[in-house]
């Protein structure tokens, strides 16, 4: 068996030896990024609960799913005309179409899901599943 000596900085050299480092700032280069979209997932009663904030999103270009334990919300926030012309300094402000998928705690009643919209705010909420309570089963054995 090798030994192998520790070296307690190196991955700090790699940070700095990686090309990524040295490019653009993130705010400034939007090539290949992504929304990140936060979401508070809490159990709320006999409900689960899943709040995103969309500010200026319309509701109506929204697509919400619930499916096999998960919740998946994604839509597109369009890119104005009158935005394209402008001469930024820096533009933070993410446009074009997103997706966000969650798993959700328990499995939940997705035909009873109800969604509403309000300041930006997307709230979902969806019925958990009512257990089944166990029961015995009688064992008949032919004589």
């Amino acid at each position: 068996m090798a030994i192998i000596r520790w070296e307690p900085l190196r991955d700090i050299d790699r940070f700095f030896e990686d090309d990524d480092f040295w490019s653009l700032p993130r705010t400034m280069s939007r090539v290949n990024q992504s929304w990140d979209l936060a979401v508070d997932v809490y159990e709320d009663a006999n409900v689960v609960v899943a709040e995103m904030n969309l500010p200026g999103i319309d509701p109506d270009k929204l697509d919400i799913s619930v499916e096999d334990g998960y919740l998946r919300v994604s839509g597109s926030r369009e890119e104005d005309k009158e935005i394209k012309k402008r001469g930024y300094y820096s533009k933070q402000i993410m446009r074009g179409s997103f997706e966000r998928t969650v798993r959700l705690p328990y499995e939940v009643d997705s035909n009873k899901a109800k969604a509403g919209y309000d300041k930006g705010v997307l709230k979902v909420e969806i019925p958990k599943k009512k257990e089944s309570k166990g029961r015995k089963i009688k064992v008949s054995a032919k004589k």
